[in-house]
């Protein structure tokens, strides 16, 4: 998957999208295009791979349009077996823990990602530690809607199984 280069009109996006999702009070504008200066566009199309199963994280993604899904591999098949939805991060566990994926990150309609290398997050850790401190606070928030779309599910499929189970 190629990455894009940044015009002047995504930048004005991308710096409206990032301000939505960040404390604006304690962040400038200017540093929020700043922020876009370490990061590129991916525009994977339906059905593409983002990352697979096995590799361990060297980007990690925040979905501007469309949607990311978690993909389990089944002896046959593939399960989605949750969603990432516009404004959230894709990637970030195995970005941060530096362990293997253990599920496919897949686009699930044609999506536009704002990717960050680990490359570039090591320097903007360096160069900019507030960026990096709201960049991790992004990344809580986005597991936490995660965990408890997850929570959710999983007390859905508890309370149907139980039901029926009687």
């Amino acid at each position: 998957m190629e990455s894009l280069p940044i015009t002047p009109k995504d930048r004005e996006n991308l710096a409206q999208f990032l301000g939505n999702l960040v404390d604006t009070s304690i962040l400038l504008r200017r540093e929020v295009h700043d922020f876009l200066d370490y990061c590129d566009l991916m525009a994977p199309k339906k059905g593409e791979i983002i990352a697979d199963i096995g590799q361990v994280g060297e980007a990690l993604f925040f979905v501007l349009e469309g949607h990311g899904c978690l993909m389990a591999q089944m002896p046959e098949s593939e399960m989605e077996i949750g969603k990432i939805e516009p404004g959230e991060m894709l990637g970030e566990m195995s970005f941060f823990d530096r362990k293997p994926r253990e599920v496919r990150l897949r686009a699930g309609a044609d999506t536009r990602l704002l990717r960050i290398s680990r490359a570039m997050y090591q320097r903007l850790r360096l160069e900019r530690p507030l960026l990096a401190v709201l960049l991790l606070e992004a990344a809580i928030i986005s597991l936490d809607h995660l965990y408890r779309r997850t929570s959710t599910d999983m007390t859905q499929l508890n309370r149907y199984i139980h039901r029926t189970g009687r």
